[in-house]
């Protein structure tokens, strides 16, 4: 007999929690630093002299930019010199993010002006119930300024395909100008809707001109977004919309992740690429202080980096490519030899989802390399060093697997295709030695992707593996 309601993974659960409370990066950092603080670790600043207060047994995180999260626990006989042991995640996905002058009309229709993030399947985002979310920086009471993070639960925008009827060759050939033919509409101008004439094409964009009348104030955005959408962020934060001083805001599909499958053996969802994961490196590291064996751990320091900006090349102050891994070894290693002897001691996990194999395109995957979901970790490979996997690196995360009696699966890209890549590649010219894992997905870069249940617990574990017993198998091992 079918169960009707099928039993659901408890870290998939926990994950679709995280996932729906983490619309953009800010989110997601946000999240992630309230969950590590709960575990009690303690914030620390960039701009503090932190390393002369940090002790043997701490537990630390600080943030960047709002947008980038560094955590980590240094063992009870810390000293400098030691290596550190890394998962390293991105926050960002393909997005919709709002124009710094956003205000469109056309045709009586309010719309949004937006630019495209990353490479995202463009196509999915059509007809999908959209809304709003990011940070604005606003006016305090006090004289300052703040970032807020805000998110708008109510769908307020759509972007509507073209009737069959007037484009009748959809079905074989769907093809849309990313500029001109991608615009969300936000509402409809009630000041035209009796009108007794429509307007001409010369004169549906009167309100992007600039204004005529008097000085515009620099600080002010007011004219450069419509005033219905600034009223609606204000009411959001219960403020004036002259208290918006400007944002970066992110469009988002509100239907809600959710667990799917016959058995629950899938989870849909937006952005799993790849708050998948950056939950389960969180989730890793906060229960990790909290077992048995984190008071007499000793070696290296467990780490955690959430990154942002990797779906667009990782260049910037948070991103991969930023100072925030080099500068985190110096602050624990200052001197030219320690930092040596702990990069040599160090060991980094890029975790980034990778591809399922489809059951309709089998022939996009290699004949002996087809990660299935819920198949366990996939190790990622490439000779050409889009991933930055070798041998050494694939035995230790084997090891670790075998551990936690998980499975492991191989991908590698075919020769006449190209091949992907994440942060991996790029923290390993520090010297760390790296692997690139991840779990198995299915439409990634959609607004709705398909990942395995079961694969949040296995990522878990292998994280929790790694920050248990790295060190000791890295003392087994011989190589230079």
């Amino acid at each position: 007999m079918v169960m009707l309601y099928p039993a659901s993974p408890e870290a998939a659960t926990r994950f679709l929690k995280f996932v729906n409370a983490s619309p953009t990066p800010f989110h997601a950092v946000h999240n992630a630093a309230i969950r590590l603080e709960k575990a009690g670790f303690q914030k620390i600043r960039e701009k503090d002299e932190w390393e002369k207060t940090v002790e043997p047994g701490g537990k630390y995180y600080f943030t960047r930019n709002q947008a980038a999260l560094i955590a980590f626990t240094l063992p009870q006989k810390w000293k400098q010199g030691a290596g550190v042991s890394v998962v390293a995640t991105h926050v960002d996905s393909p997005n919709l993010k709002i124009r710094p002058i956003s205000k469109r009309t056309k045709s009586a229709y309010l719309q949004v002006g937006v630019e495209t993030y990353g490479g995202g399947i463009w196509h999915s985002w059509l007809d999908r119930d959209l809304s709003i979310a990011g940070r604005i920086v606003v006016s305090e009471k006090t004289g300052g300024f703040k970032s807020k993070l805000i998110k708008i639960e109510r769908p307020i925008l759509r972007i509507p395909t073209l009737a069959i009827h007037l484009d009748r060759n959809v079905n074989e050939n769907l093809k849309f100008n990313q500029e001109t033919e991608f615009v969300p509409i936000l509402g409809l101008i009630e000041s035209q809707l009796n009108a007794p004439q429509a307007q001409s094409d010369s004169e549906d964009n009167k309100d992007d001109k600039p204004p005529t009348k008097g000085p515009k104030v620099a600080s002010s955005i007011q004219e450069n977004h419509h005033p219905a959408l600034l009223a609606l962020l204000a009411g959001e934060l219960s403020i004036a919309p002259e208290e918006i001083h400007d944002f970066e805001l992110s469009l988002y599909d509100t239907q809600p992740a959710c667990l799917g499958g016959i058995n629950n053996e899938f989870i849909y969802s937006s952005r799993m690429d790849n708050l998948v994961s950056s939950f389960c490196a969180v989730e890793a590291m906060a229960e990790s202080v909290a077992t048995q064996y984190f008071p007499s751990l000793e070696g290296n320091v467990n780490c955690i980096a959430l990154f942002n900006h990797e779906e667009i090349g990782s260049v910037s102050t948070s991103g991969a490519e930023s100072s925030l891994i080099p500068s985190l070894l110096n602050r624990l290693s200052p001197t030219p030899a320690s930092l040596a002897q702990s990069i040599s001691h160090s060991f980094l996990i890029s975790a980034d989802m990778g591809h399922a194999l489809h059951p309709n395109y089998t022939a996009k995957h290699e004949e002996k390399h087809k990660p299935m979901m819920n198949g366990g970790i996939v190790i990622k490979t490439n000779a050409k060093q889009r991933y930055a996997t070798d041998a050494i690196s694939t035995f230790i995360v084997k090891q670790l697997v075998q551990r936690k009696g998980g499975k492991v699966q191989e991908f590698e890209a075919r020769n006449d295709m190209p091949c992907g890549s994440t942060v991996g590649p790029m923290l390993s010219k520090i010297g760390i030695r790296t692997v690139d894992v991840g779990n198995a997905m299915l439409s990634m870069h959609s607004i709705r992707e398909t990942a395995g249940s079961e694969d949040v617990q296995s990522a878990i574990d292998l994280f929790s593996a790694f920050f248990e017993g790295f060190k000791a198998l890295d003392n087994e091992l011989t190589v230079d």
